[in-house]
């Protein structure tokens, strides 16, 4: 008897893809602008790129770039950037050219596939770039790769330890850590999402998430694994009627999104009248008011109501919150979820009592792998053998977790992480500014915003340094309010005393 090759039994979506191009070669994998592509489409499609990105020189362990909107071909490009054994690296395309190309020299990328009308931000960071060999463009270009002759993709075995993705995050040092996530962290993660999501292959989920945020292709991921149909909405201005047209003609059964996004869809005067076929609704990304958490159960009634919790590092799961325990439970992210160990401890990793504040830390096979090219990073994350998240929380006596603050100075506004630091660190280079902190204030509608204190001789305001601040930062991390005072306070040691600056002015 042959044994069959090793490589086929590995459990990747790469073989996953594999087995519904065999198995239900029809069906629909994905549909996106109106557009079908079935599993063996995929499946073809997805092989072909892989093996004209390896006669352009990609190959086992590369780094390539993904920078684009939500497509099909984002799977189709990611899958075969792993089928070579390479690994994918998401970026979020509202970066900055320095931005990007601070992500391109820390990964070393040797290739970038981007679209349209993404070209001309990739065009100015390949000139910073001299080591972005390889392009492709969605269009014209893309598609004569995939008609292109030649081997479909040569044969290689991707262990389920081999990284499959770098999702960068941004650091509390102003500079971003790319968090390594193995073919093995994804299995896991679709696990938990088939569990907490009661996703079947019946499924037809609505995705909403941009895909360069692990939010994304994480949700995507249990689909890949169970041969689940997902429906791929355009990015954009968010709008209620178009989201809720779309869930209606696409009889879409389990979507998320935001809160705030959730808020809107809820208010919207034609939501009880539509035909909509909705089994699972969740959030994240954001806390929820309990405005928002009982106008989602009054306007599904009949929906299970899930809040998911967690970080990148973790693939991202490692909490959830059912909707019968939203109100109950007011502020809680939920409880842990099964796959994983979590302990709240102290500075010096013993366990704290029940309803005292500790950090949460984490095992399991969602864990990443480490930092990209940051071993100090990575042995700092794993000190005492767990992965330590950066959130202070307490847990009460049924084992629901709560989170009172962040060691990690981060704002989250409209499901987007904001670490301060980074923020501060391009105020620090403004000619005008002496110095600067920011913190984050509550907002309705966004959650928190970033606000900028800073010392200046100038009488600055936000309109003088938007251009300054065009040319460094994505939009949404640029400070939503300036305030100009003499010094910042800070302690003996000369640090800036941020809970006296979130007292008087967050």
């Amino acid at each position: 008897m042959i044994a069959q090759p090793l490589r086929s039994r590995r459990n990747h979506w790469m073989n996953q893809v594999a087995i519904h191009a065999e198995m239900r070669p029809e069906s629909v994998a994905f549909r996106c602008r109106g557009i079908d592509t079935t599993w063996r489409q995929l499946h073809d499609r997805s092989q072909r790129l892989a093996g004209a990105l390896f006669r352009r020189g990609i190959s086992f362990g590369d780094r390539v770039l993904i920078v684009m909107l939500n497509h099909t071909e984002y799977i189709e490009a990611t899958l075969a950037i792993n089928a070579l054994g390479a690994i994918a690296v998401p970026v979020n395309f509202r970066l900055t050219d320095p931005e990007i190309s601070y992500i391109v020299s820390d990964s070393g990328a040797k290739g970038v596939i981007t679209d349209g009308l993404l070209a001309p931000l990739i065009d100015a960071v390949r000139k910073n770039s001299p080591g972005l060999d390889v392009a492709v463009v969605l269009g014209d270009d893309y598609e004569s790769l995939i008609a292109e002759p030649g081997d479909p993709c040569p044969p290689v075995d991707i262990a389920e330890d081999t990284p499959a993705l770098i999702m960068y995050t941004s650091g509390t040092t102003g500079s971003p850590k790319g968090a390594i996530l193995s073919h093995s962290n994804l299995h896991a993660q679709s696990l938990t999402c088939i569990q907490a999501l009661q996703i079947s292959p019946a499924s037809v989920y609505f995705c909403a998430a941009p895909m360069f945020h692990i939010a994304g292709l994480g949700s995507i991921a249990p689909n890949l694994l169970l041969g689940t149909k997902t429906v791929i909405h355009p990015l954009g201005a968010f709008n209620a009627t178009d989201t809720l047209d779309a869930w209606e003609a696409e009889r879409a059964t389990s979507v998320f999104l935001v809160p705030a996004q959730w808020q809107v869809i809820c208010a919207d005067p034609s939501v009880r009248q539509r035909d909509l076929a909705l089994e699972v609704i969740s959030w994240g990304a954001a806390p929820a008011s309990d405005t928002v958490l009982r106008a989602m159960a009054e306007t599904f009634p009949d929906a299970l109501n899930v809040a998911v919790f967690g970080q990148t590092e973790m693939s991202p799961i490692t909490c959830v919150l059912n909707g019968a325990d939203a109100i109950r439970k007011l502020g809680s992210v939920g409880t842990v979820i099964p796959t994983i160990a979590a302990r709240v401890v102290d500075e010096n990793m013993n366990d704290v009592a029940p309803g005292e504040i500790g950090e949460i830390v984490y095992r399991g096979p969602t864990m990443m792998q480490g930092y990209w090219n940051k071993p100090e990073a990575t042995a700092e994350a794993f000190a005492g053998d767990w992965f330590h998240s950066g959130d202070l929380v307490r847990v009460d006596d049924e084992g629901f977790v709560y989170v009172v603050d962040r060691k990690k100075d981060m704002i989250i506004s409209g499901g987007e992480n904001i670490y301060c630091a980074e923020v501060e660190n391009v105020l620090f280079e403004h000619p005008s500014i002496r110095e600067a902190a920011v913190i984050g204030r509550a907002h309705d509608k966004w959650g928190e915003v970033p606000v900028a204190i800073i010392a200046t001789g100038e009488s600055l305001t936000l309109e003088d340094l938007e251009p300054f601040l065009n040319e460094r930062l994505a939009r949404y991390k640029h400070p939503k309010e300036l305030v100009l005072i003499d010094e910042l306070p800070r302690n003996a040691s000369g640090k800036v005393i941020k809970p006296q600056l979130r007292k008087q002015y967050g």
